[in-house]
């Protein structure tokens, strides 16, 4: 019967003052004049503190603070004297935060929406966030022009907002399709966005001579462009599928191979007569073991 998973921090917010808190780092002396910073500082300053600090409780009535160390600077310059805190079981230097995946790019979109929808105003929200008030408006439009189905493939990918812009110059059905090939590559940055763009053909666009002109790019061109993309295309979702089986067979193979040269014999026979073929073993093996390594390793 296996055992109870533990829960690793009370289910509970408290509020602690903040001189019973005890950092465990040095923060850098130049943390003030950094962007994170003043986006927290300015966020604190407007909405409070958003996402508690993680501490553990030590002798004495004191709490050792495992993750918060910027949010609690902030907190003493502005002279708050409370701050809210979890309280996790121990006092292990890692936290459930290295685990949280951070904002998605539709994500905030939404949470800047329901604000807005809130009555949250864009000013307000410009300040909490410290950004300038268009980067608020721009946001709050990001998926106009975006299809439902392109929306819920990315909601959870970090998709830069130019990459948005470019999706917007297609149709819905080629803004999938490029939606699809960027997840199957993971590959969500504004450059690859505009290659997908540049080889995307006229009928799949929402202006095609706008985009003809922003290419500079003859008609002779686009179509050698959308011949290479599209063979590209089909070269890579090939290797895509034969992956797995791939990976199973080189996992397979390096089982075996780690077993023999575990027999001290036969890696001394390798070893003197065929030492090319020892390496290449030895290759394989250690290749196979660094990629499984971050599945398998203990975090630290």
């Amino acid at each position: 019967m296996t055992k109870p998973i533990k829960i690793a921090f009370d289910q509970d917010v408290v509020t602690l003052p903040i001189e019973k808190l005890l950092p465990t780092k040095a923060l850098p002396k130049t943390l003030q004049q950094s962007v994170k910073y003043s986006r927290i500082a300015a966020s604190i300053s407007e909405v409070g503190i958003i996402e508690p600090l993680s501490v553990a409780r030590q002798k004495g009535g004191a709490y050792l603070l495992l993750d918060g160390h910027v949010r609690l600077a902030a907190l003493r310059e502005q002279e708050i004297g409370e701050a809210p805190c979890i309280i996790a079981h121990d006092d292990e230097s890692f936290t459930y935060n290295k685990r949280v995946n951070r904002l998605a790019v539709i994500q905030e979109h939404y949470m800047i929406v329901r604000a807005l929808d809130r009555g949250v105003s864009e000013e307000k929200l410009a300040r909490a966030l410290n950004v300038d008030i268009k980067v608020i408006r721009n946001r709050r439009h990001l998926l106009r022009g975006i299809s439902d189905d392109v929306a819920e493939l990315l909601k959870d990918k970090q998709v830069g907002h130019v990459a948005f812009q470019k999706l917007r110059k297609m149709k819905p059905l080629r803004q999938l399709e490029v939606a699809e090939l960027m997840v199957s590559a993971n590959n969500f940055t504004s450059s690859y966005a505009k290659a997908l763009l540049a080889t995307t053909k006229p009928e799949d666009l929402l202006n095609p001579d706008e985009q003809r002109k922003a290419t500079g790019l003859s008609t002779e061109q686009m179509e050698r462009l959308e011949r290479e993309m599209s063979e590209l295309s089909t070269d890579y979702k090939e290797l895509e599928m034969s992956y797995g089986d791939d990976m199973l067979v080189l996992v397979v193979a390096s089982g075996f191979l780690e077993r023999l040269l575990g027999k001290r014999e036969i890696e001394r026979f390798l070893e003197t007569r065929h030492p090319e073929i020892l390496e290449n073993f030895r290759s394989v093996v250690q290749a196979t073991s660094l990629d499984q390594s971050p599945a398998n390793g203990r975090a630290t």
